[in-house]
């Protein structure tokens, strides 16, 4: 079964996201990490810290930033999600970081934010 529109225009978003972390120095590790607790959409590393990246995009700046959609119950379900992942790949001790990547517009003009720390475990 073929991904809609909006899948698709989300895939973008997160493979510029990945490039963008690549030429920042980051070593992307895992993609679209799903468990029971929630969903993973970039897992990367740089100078020794985990950085869980989740990925919001519009088409259009008309509704405002993307980052802005990250709700609470958003942040608790990747925090969830995160905590699993550190779980099931023997990271106990590993520094890390919950960052956000605003993508808005597709292609070529596509306009990306990049927001270290943008929330935290404890919320």
């Amino acid at each position: 079964m073929a991904a809609g529109p909006k899948r698709q225009a989300g895939d973008r978003a997160e493979e510029a996201v990945v490039r963008y972390l690549i030429q920042q120095g980051y070593a992307v590790l895992t993609r679209n990490f799903v468990c029971r607790q929630g969903e993973l959409d970039v897992v990367a590393e740089r100078d020794q810290t985990l950085c869980f990246v989740e990925v919001r995009m519009r088409s259009t700046a008309a509704w405002g930033d993307p980052s802005h959609t990250v709700s609470r119950e958003k942040q608790r379900r990747v925090v969830k999600a995160a905590l699993r992942y550190l779980l099931v790949n023997g990271l106990r001790g590993k520094m890390i970081r919950f960052d956000v990547a605003s993508v808005v517009g597709s292609g070529p003009d596509a306009s990306l934010e990049y927001i270290p720390n943008a929330f935290d475990a404890g919320m």
